[in-house]
């Protein structure tokens, strides 16, 4: 099947114009290119220039005294905090353990006298259990001192940010407008 000459010749002019389109089009992207590499590399400086170090002022004057300050009362109050952990934490701890513990060994206990036939015994069994899960302890002294210093510490922490990253007014200032010489 050939083609008239005259749709030969449509067909070379729209090929034309798809390769013309084609490399118009590979002209806008190498622009786009080029204005995004642009806006990478000023995004860069501005980082550089503003935001780097109004977060290393934020931390330098919010976040390193407040470790500072933690630090020392850490420091201070050291060996009141091992005491606390040694005498009333691990104790507490233990003890809990310890109940679980034989709470689960009364539990196996029963089960085993239960399948056994002996019912009589399961009974007896869930009864010490009922009395062991009766006993509880809670946090002691040491817990709560140190939930409570997590809990300034956390708040300190976001104190910090918040300050570094508010809105400032002063701080932004509004683009002028390009100015575009007038037509001719």
């Amino acid at each position: 099947m050939s083609l008239t000459r005259k749709r030969q010749k449509e067909l070379k002019r729209l090929r034309s114009n798809a390769e013309d389109l084609w490399g118009q089009q590979q002209e806008v992207l190498s622009n786009a290119n080029a204005l995004a590499a642009e806006a990478r590399k000023q995004a860069a400086y501005y980082t550089r220039e503003e935001i780097a170090p109004r977060v290393r002022e934020g931390y330098d004057s919010y976040v390193r005294p407040a470790a500072q300050t933690a630090r020392d009362t850490a420091g201070k109050y050291a060996g009141v905090a091992r005491d606390r952990l040694v005498g009333d934490v691990i104790p507490a701890v233990g003890t809990a353990v310890g109940t679980a513990l034989s709470v689960v060994d009364h539990a196996r206990a029963a089960r085993s006298a239960a399948f056994a036939g002996d019912f009589k015994k399961a009974g007896k069994e869930l009864t010490r259990k009922a009395s062991v899960a009766k006993q509880k302890s809670g946090p002691g002294a040491g817990t709560v001192i140190a939930v409570g210093l997590g809990v300034i510490a956390a708040a300190g922490l976001l104190y910090a940010v918040w300050q570094t990253f508010r809105a400032d007014d002063e701080l932004w200032v509004a683009d002028e407008e390009p100015t575009t010489p007038p037509a001719e």
